[in-house]
């Protein structure tokens, strides 16, 4: 099985170089098949330069340009259309995320699950340096998720993530341009009857650069696609479900 590591990256000098090479180096050490896909998102600084050199480096990275609108929905949504895996995990290009993980989720795709969910929130997770605020919102906010859709899994707002191809297919089309594809997708996987366990993981928050997540812009933006699910699973009569 080879796996597309998939990176949204908007103005992250400051951090994809680590990104990446610590991504290769788990993958190397595990002997994953594996590429390492970079999405240049419209990046305003010396990101594509950087991914530049390193391709001349690393044979597995690749790089492609999101030169229209940015934005990571827009970004992964490139970057899924353009993956070359059977199965891709989508993380994020600041360090944040730990390349351990990956290969873990990659372990459990083996088992057979159509996905594999990360939580920073259950034994076994480690958080660092999480910002109180967001801390307190995001727990409201996933609890919701949780609460409205009858799901077992409390960090569905966490990116971080890994899906089978046929599941990318699945969950067709996808509307999100910004941070709420990171609920689109996982919640779409489960209302469509994708099969999915959760492992805990470790978060770090970033050393260099800035935020690119907006809380004030993205809280409508977030409710459209839960409420979107929301009449799906309870209105389609499974037109959009799996087909076993």
């Amino acid at each position: 099985m080879k796996l597309t590591v998939l990176i949204p990256a908007h103005n992250e000098e400051g951090s994809i170089e680590n990104t990446v090479r610590d991504i290769y180096s788990a993958m190397q050490q595990n002997n994953i098949d594996h590429e390492i896909l970079v999405v240049n998102d419209n990046s305003q600084d010396s990101t594509l330069s950087i991914l530049e050199r390193l391709c001349k480096e690393i044979n597995t990275l690749r790089y492609v340009s999101n030169s229209g609108p940015n934005g990571y929905g827009l970004a992964v949504r490139c970057g899924l259309n353009n993956m070359r895996g059977d199965a891709v995990c989508i993380t994020m290009g600041d360090e944040s995320d730990d390349p351990k993980d990956i290969v873990s989720y990659y372990d459990k795709l083996k088992e057979g699950y159509d996905c594999i969910f990360g939580s920073r929130f259950i034994k076994g997770s480690k958080l660092v340096d999480y910002p109180i605020h967001k801390l307190i919102l995001n727990r409201f906010g996933n609890y919701f998720i949780k609460f409205l859709l009858g799901i077992n899994h409390n960090d569905i707002t966490n990116g971080f993530k890994c899906y089978k191809k046929e599941v990318i297919a699945g969950v067709q089309p996808l509307f999100s341009n910004h941070f709420n594809l990171t609920v689109e997708l996982p919640l779409k996987a489960i209302a469509r009857g994708y099969s999915f366990t959760t492992i805990p993981i470790k978060w770090t928050n970033r050393d260099t650069g800035a935020s690119k997540f907006r809380i004030k812009e993205m809280g409508s933006r977030y409710l459209f696609i839960i409420l979107y699910i929301f009449l799906e699973k309870h209105l389609s009569r499974g037109d959009y479900s799996r087909k076993k």
